[in-house]
Formats: C-alpha cells, sequence, structure tokens
C-alpha cells in the first residue's frame, strides 16, 4: 500500500458499503472482498462490498421498486441537510453494489438470488419491491482533504446487515476477486500476519465489530445510537503519517467513535496501530 500526500480540492462522493453479518459455528462473521489489483481505488485490498452513489440509484423508476418512501429512509439516516430522495438512493446503492459485486440481494423475501445481469432486471424477476430497512445506518465516513491511501474523496455510509444464512456470496471478477466470510478477529490477525491488505475504515471496523458476539446484538446497538461520524485528521509527526480518529487527544471531537484505537500509523507500507495487534484485539 502506497501512502499518498495529495491535496484533493474536489468534494467527497456519496457513496455506500454494506456491512453484512452473519452468525456461524465460528461466531460472528463479516462478508469481504479482495478488490481487482487493477483497480484504481484500493486495487487488491479487502473491503466490504460497496461504491458510489450513481444517479439512476436517485431515480424515480427505481425508488419505485422500494417498499419504504423517501421520507422514512432520511429519517432513519439522520441527516437532516441530506435531500430525502438522494438519502433514499443511498439504501439502493449499498443494495445495488451488494448485488453486483457479491451476488447477494437483499430485501426481498425470496431467498434465491436472480441471474439477471442488470440490477433493475434482476429485482424485477422476483416481482418482489426490496425492502431497504433492511440495512441499518452504522456509519459515516468522510475522506479528509489529504486522502493516505487515495487521491480520490467519498462520503460514504456504512450500513449493517443481516445475511440470509444460505447466502454465501459470489464474486463478480470483475471488481472483486475474492470473497469470504471471516470473523472480526479472522480478519485482523490475516491482516496482522500479511495474508491480505485492509484500508483504516475496515481495520477500524472490524476492531469495533469484536465486541458483538453475534449479528443481531450488532444491529441492536446500531439501533439503539446515531450513526457515528468519522472524519480522520491526518498529521504528518517525524516523518511519519498518523491518521487520528474521534476520541484521540489530537483530534478535533473529543468523543470516541468506536471502539478500538483511536489513532493508525504508517508503518511498514500499512497502517499499524501502537502496540499492535493486540491493541485491535482489546
Amino acid at each position: 500500500m502506497e501512502l499518498n500526500s495529495e491535496i484533493v480540492t474536489d468534494p467527497p462522493r456519496d457513496a455506500s458499503t454494506v456491512v453484512l453479518l452473519r452468525d456461524s459455528t465460528q461466531g460472528l462473521q463479516v462478508l469481504m472482498m479482495q478488490r481487482h489489483n487493477a483497480s484504481q481505488v484500493l486495487g487488491g485490498v479487502h473491503v466490504f462490498p460497496g461504491g458510489k452513489l450513481d444517479h439512476a440509484d436517485m431515480s424515480e423508476p427505481v425508488l419505485q421498486l422500494l417498499q419504504e418512501d423517501p421520507q422514512t429512509l432520511h429519517r432513519l439516516l439522520q441527516e437532516p441537510d441530506l435531500e430525502p430522495h438522494r438519502a433514499a438512493g443511498l439504501y439502493v446503492a449499498a443494495l445495488r453494489e451488494l448485488h453486483e459485486e457479491a451476488g447477494i440481494l437483499l430485501g426481498t423475501t425470496d431467498a434465491s438470488t436472480p441471474t439477471a445481469a442488470a440490477w433493475t432486471d434482476a429485482v424485477i424477476e422476483l416481482q418482489h419491491k426490496l425492502q431497504a430497512t433492511v440495512l441499518t445506518p452504522w456509519s459515516r465516513w468522510i475522506t479528509p482533504r489529504q486522502p493516505s491511501v487515495t487521491n480520490k474523496r467519498f462520503d460514504t455510509r456504512f450500513f449493517l446487515a443481516h445475511a440470509h444464512a444460505l447466502q454465501e456470496g459470489r464474486h463478480d471478477n470483475h471488481e472483486a476477486t475474492e470473497i469470504r466470510w471471516l470473523s472480526p478477529e479472522q480478519a485482523l490477525h490475516a491482516y496482522w500476519d500479511r495474508h491480505i491488505e485492509l484500508a483504516p475504515p475496515q481495520i477500524m471496523s472490524l476492531a469495533h465489530l469484536r465486541q458483538y458476539t453475534c449479528a443481531r446484538e450488532a444491529l441492536a446497538d446500531a439501533c439503539q445510537r446515531s450513526p457515528a461520524l468519522v472524519e480522520p485528521e491526518a498529521f504528518d509527526v517525524n516523518g511519519e503519517r498518523m491518521i487520528c480518529y474521534p476520541g484521540d487527544p489530537m483530534h478535533s471531537v473529543r468523543r470516541t467513535a468506536f471502539a478500538g484505537p483511536t489513532r493508525l500509523y504508517f508503518r511498514n507500507k500499512r497502517f499499524e496501530p501502537d502496540g499492535g495487534l493486540q491493541a485491535l484485539l482489546l
């Protein structure tokens, strides 16, 4: 992973990510997918399914595929300044990206996954309206003007969702080249042992998810609080890049957003906390 030092003046682009959870005999697991090495954004890195908000996601024909009206979804997202149709579009983008990248269609009572290539055709094929509230707003990550791992900025809404026991997923071999179900602890161990690469939002999210024993517990906790707003603040100290998060003494927001460390350092071509792996497993 290469460190970026470029200042990006463009405003962040709206995006959605799905942190898909399931319960297993090994405990809570989360769906991770490896981005194609040729990807311009985080190539080769293991991430949660997601992507940019498209104009079509906010179009009236697509919003009519949802069971809920835009005002309801706008209220659940808890962003008063956001237009209702844009809020609803972020839910659509999350459902669409999960289907396109991982072959999983949430928000329908049909347990099968349609084979149609186009997402809207897939929904129509099932002859069901999508239930967007299977997605629970969890956090909002806004890339700073000096991104640390890419030269692009995103305003990404992270949604939690509970996968059906039979929904394994399948990668599209285009944007994603591998799909794995891992417990948060397994993913962090794999990262530390250099079996997979992770970006800071995934590192911090996985460290936080370790506190939950099952998907229902994580979802219940998310429903009881407002989505955490995470705006990382980067500092270069003694030639070393440091990213601070809410609750860190050097961050402008004093209230902690998540469990786990409050800062990461760019060392050995990746981001690590002081204290090593154990700091992520506390």
